[in-house]
């Protein structure tokens, strides 16, 4: 099975592949798809949702509610213990980027076996020494 984090920049191209300017929506489907059928595993931090529902109002204002709605039903596993923090505050201070960045990030070191997918290319030529991230367009089958 595989593990992965998933940050806002992917969970919105679940829910809105049809934009204009969303790119590699095949391979954020392609995890989406994976959590259905149990060959791919979730974990998020605890901030996710939120993240996620201020991209989607500020996107897509009329499908927002039922939105986030639909994403609070997946009922993703969350992590939030100390060392997550730690690690995101390191790594926000290390990479100048802000926590909310980070804690994806964090969930993914802090978890064995786990990857960070992104769509943000900035953050991961920051963080990409670091390990235990990819670009969702790197991303192959999973």
């Amino acid at each position: 099975m595989t593990r992965v984090v998933v940050d806002a920049s992917v969970v919105v191209k679940w829910l809105l592949p049809q934009r204009e300017d969303e790119a590699d929506v095949e391979q954020a489907l392609m995890l989406l798809d994976g959590l259905r059928s149990g060959r791919v595993k979730i974990f998020q931090p605890v901030h996710w949702l939120a993240e996620t529902a201020a991209v989607l109002v500020r996107l897509s204002p009329e499908t927002a509610a039922a939105d986030v709605s639909d994403l609070y039903a997946m009922d993703l596993p969350i992590e939030n213990g100390p060392n997550v923090y730690l690690t995101a505050c390191e790594l926000a201070r290390a990479l100048n980027h802000h926590v909310f960045d980070t804690l994806y990030h964090a969930v993914a070191l802090t978890l064995p076996d786990t990857v960070l997918v992104t769509a943000d290319a900035r953050y991961e030529r920051a963080a990409r020494r670091r390990g235990s991230i990819i670009l969702l367009s790197e991303l192959s089958v999973v």
